[in-house]
């Protein structure tokens, strides 16, 4: 006997949760990573804008192969991870993410490549963080419904 394959989420549901994540990281993570810097807001906003449309397309792709890979491993929807996958899911999205950022943070800012990893990585941890509390949260408020069960 196959194990029934989970429901994922809509592709509507998918991108009110991108862009929820996104306006959320923006308004949180924008005015440290000025201050921090020493980039202007007005390019801090603009630069950080840029890595959320990447991000937001990398969200997309990446939670959506993550969830369909747990789904068929596990059986399990993604609102019903564990603590651990879930601190799993957020490092490795951060990992693919500052292998896409790093080159466009050094080409923005003119930052060399240790200054521009710092940053980036600093920003990676603030994402981290966001990523696994935004996630939980958003499981929480917008839970995926049951498959019928005839449904398929």
């Amino acid at each position: 006997m196959t194990t029934p394959r989970p429901k994922l989420r809509s592709f509507p549901d998918r991108l009110r949760q991108i862009t929820f994540f996104e306006i959320g990281g923006l308004a949180l993570i924008t005015p440290p990573f000025a201050w921090a810097s020493g980039v202007p807001v007005s390019e801090s906003i603009a630069l950080l804008a840029t890595l959320a449309l990447i991000a937001a397309i990398w969200n997309g792709c990446y939670n959506t192969c993550f969830d369909w890979a747990d789904g068929r491993l596990s059986g399990r929807t993604a609102d019903r991870r564990p603590f651990r996958l879930r601190a799993v899911h957020a490092v490795g999205f951060e990992c693919g993410l500052l292998l896409m950022s790093l080159p466009v943070i050094m080409w923005w800012t003119g930052m060399g490549f240790v200054q521009a990893l710092i940053a980036d990585l600093a920003l990676a941890s603030a994402y981290v963080v966001y990523a696994f509390a935004f996630n939980l949260g958003y499981d929480k408020a917008f839970p995926i419904q049951a498959r019928a069960l005839n449904a398929d």
